[in-house]
């Protein structure tokens, strides 16, 4: 197992519009996904987050070829459809998680 975390930082102005866009592209462009074995898409709750809102999708692949297929592929796609539609203003962060271990 291998997991990519995505987080998706959006400002406050644009959160409506965000809210949207996960509803209509975002969550169909994560069904469709063919390498990802399971997904979680979630609202970031947090103190930390004074100004805006972060989403988080949380990816699992067979292996990490799979992520890494993912990452150089998909990922550019997503966010290269993010940056049409928002510009720079919805900023997106990769984080690699190499499990240590687990309880799934």
């Amino acid at each position: 197992m291998s997991i990519l975390s995505l987080t998706f930082h959006t400002p406050a102005d644009l959160v409506a519009s965000w809210d949207e866009y996960i509803k209509t592209d975002l969550e169909n462009m994560v069904e469709n996904l063919m390498d990802v074995e399971k997904y979680i898409l979630s609202e970031v709750e947090s103190d930390m987050i004074s100004e805006g809102k972060n989403t988080n999708l949380l990816l699992i692949f067979d292996d990490i070829e799979k992520r890494q297929e993912f990452v150089d592929i998909e990922f550019k796609n997503i966010t290269e459809r993010i940056e049409a539609k928002f510009g720079q203003e919805v900023m997106v962060f990769e984080t690699f998680l190499n499990q240590k271990k687990n309880r799934f």
